[in-house]
């Protein structure tokens, strides 16, 4: 309905994982910096953490193919709900190892040793991104714990990147050994707009189909969550849509954030009721995030 309606190629809030869906905002900017500090640096592991809802899956899949580019062998591996004793299994079936390696009557820990050892050998470092850290089963947790621990020259060139929803109850020898823990903060309303707007372009759209005022009550309503900025926006283009809009208003994002969550969103919705009749309330500050160079000069 969305597509054929404003005459999109795609549909342009899909909320996928998919590379091309990616926006960069400035919190993931800095976050995927961090990363490749942390990489040029030869650290062993960091943690990405952020409430549910903020990207940190779909910044995992990002970092893959931004530290897949700087040289590294990348891979991805989500650990939610993976039942205890497979989870080193699933890691090598995303290793590319060749036949022979995988026929070879070894374990899977020796199996994974001898890839490190290999890459090692090769000055390629290895980088093993693992989403969902904090639903990880006890042994995926212990054997990554002693990857990122041990002293043998073969895991030298190995970082590990987790990411994690606090509060995460992870083993104090993975939180001693943190090199980085780096929180995900919310999209600001710029951040926002931005994404709305090449969102839009994307897919060939006009970016102004949202008014300002609409895309300044998605980022107030939503708290800049992009999960919750991809659901509401499309649900507006849906609603506007099926009333005739020429465009998408406050008064109609209004609309359905309260259809959504009417107990919730009913105060926060009380002083908007159009595009111009009143001027949205500034919302609590929020922290500026430093430019990761400074940081790390």
């Amino acid at each position: 309905m969305v597509r054929d309606a404003w005459n999109f190629t795609a549909v342009p809030f899909e909320g996928t994982l998919t590379p091309v869906a990616f926006c960069c905002g400035q919190p993931q900017e800095e976050v995927l910096a961090r990363l490749e500090w942390l990489f040029r640096e030869r650290q062993r592991f960091g943690l990405i953490t952020g409430a549910s809802g903020v990207g940190k899956s779909h910044l995992a899949t990002m970092a893959v193919r931004r530290l897949g580019g700087l040289g590294a062998e990348a891979v991805l591996l989500s650990l939610s709900g993976v039942p205890e004793g497979e989870w080193l299994d699933l890691l090598l079936t995303r290793l590319p190892l060749d036949r022979a390696s995988c026929n070879e009557p070894l374990s899977a820990w020796q199996k994974l040793e001898n890839r490190l050892r290999e890459n090692r050998l090769m000055e390629r470092p290895t980088v093993l991104v693992v989403d969902d850290l904090d639903r990880a089963p006890p042994d995926a947790l212990a054997g990554l714990t002693r990857l990122i621990g041990s002293p043998e020259p073969r895991f030298a060139w190995t970082l590990v990147v987790g990411t994690a929803t606090p509060p995460a109850d992870l083993p104090a020898g993975l939180r001693d050994r943190t090199s980085l823990r780096i929180e995900l903060d919310p999209w600001s309303e710029a951040d926002v707009a931005h994404f709305l707007a090449t969102s839009l372009v994307r897919v060939g759209g006009d970016p102004a189909i949202f008014s300002p005022a609409a895309m300044a009550t998605i980022s107030r309503f939503t708290g800049g969550q992009p999960r919750l900025v991809c659901r509401l926006a499309h649900l507006a283009l849906a609603a506007a849509a099926g009333e005739g809009q020429s465009c998408v208003s406050a008064a109609t994002v209004e609309r359905v954030w309260l259809t959504l969550t009417p107990a919730a969103g009913h105060a926060d919705a009380s002083d908007l009721r159009s595009d111009s009749a009143h001027q949205l309330p500034a919302g609590p500050p929020r922290s500026r995030v430093r430019p990761v160079r400074r940081l790390f000069e």
